[in-house]
């Protein structure tokens, strides 16, 4: 028989992919038809879509869990949540950008953050019908099947999701060898992809945000992978700044050389730009 507590998860973990893929429907909607859209104060893009699939996650993620806190990009943040055990971590549509120029490059990301760790993750790509997930020690899944992170050990011909450009400054201390790089607007679908395989690492040197990493971290974690930020620091979620300064994942092997050259580098002041 389970313990309350693991099939207390087991529950949130059917209600997060229900709730989950029913809002992605509502945004692939919205992504073939087109959406009124706007610019917010920081510049950075929100549409109806954005703040419909918000509320739709809102409401039925708390609905039965009333005790859990919330956190989301398209909600005003209440500090209530920092004394709640367990959390929402909600992205409603995690890139926007590419969303309303019509790139298959979004998702629809939530996990369930206890004591602030990922144990319940969701990220839904309606544009490519890709649906990764995840629960803390029960491995990670797209469609349904079993996913493993990439076992290159090579870093020259790996194929890395990370803008050309990030290796091309002249700041590294290191020069880069040749890599296969290509870009993904979503975060969270970067990190999902190496989780599944598809490439061997990504590499962000810009701040995030707690929303943008806390399901993919758990998927790419269960799926082998690592995870942190240039110094190798693991994430903490729910916390008072939301902020996180930078983003390494990837496969065992090529992790430690990835950390190396970024630990070389360290955070320089000039890495508040789009990567």
């Amino acid at each position: 028989m389970l313990a309350p507590e693991a099939d207390s998860l087991r529950n949130d973990h059917t209600l997060l992919l229900d709730a989950v893929r029913e809002a992605g429907e509502h945004a692939r909607n919205y992504f073939e038809a087109g959406v009124e859209h706007w610019q917010k104060t920081d510049g950075t893009p929100v549409s109806q879509a954005d703040l419909e699939v918000d509320a739709l996650l809102r409401n039925r993620l708390l609905a039965d869990r009333p005790g859990y806190g919330w956190l989301s990009e398209e909600t005003k943040d209440d500090s209530s949540r920092l004394s709640r055990s367990r959390v929402w971590i909600v992205d409603p549509i995690d890139g926007t950008r590419a969303f309303l120029r019509g790139q298959p490059h979004w998702t629809i990301c939530a996990a369930l953050v206890e004591n602030g760790r990922p144990v319940l993750a969701a990220v839904f790509n309606p544009a490519t019908d890709e649906f990764f997930e995840a629960a803390e020690g029960e491995g990670a899944l797209c469609n349904g099947d079993s996913i493993r992170v990439s076992s290159r050990t090579q870093l020259e011909g790996c194929a890395m999701l990370m803008h050309q450009s990030v290796v091309e400054r002249k700041d590294w201390p290191t020069k880069w060898p040749t890599m296969k790089t290509a870009t993904r607007n979503s975060m969270a679908y970067r990190v999902s992809l190496v989780a599944a395989g598809m490439f061997d690492a990504t590499l962000a040197i810009s701040a995030k945000s707690e929303w943008d990493l806390a399901a993919a971290d758990l998927i790419v974690r269960e799926a082998g992978g690592r995870v942190s930020d240039h110094d190798g620091t693991s994430f903490a979620y729910n916390q008072k700044d939301i902020r996180l300064p930078n983003v390494l994942a990837a496969g065992p092997a090529l992790y430690d050389q990835l950390l190396d050259r970024t630990r070389q580098r360290g955070k320089k002041p000039n890495d508040d730009r789009n990567d």
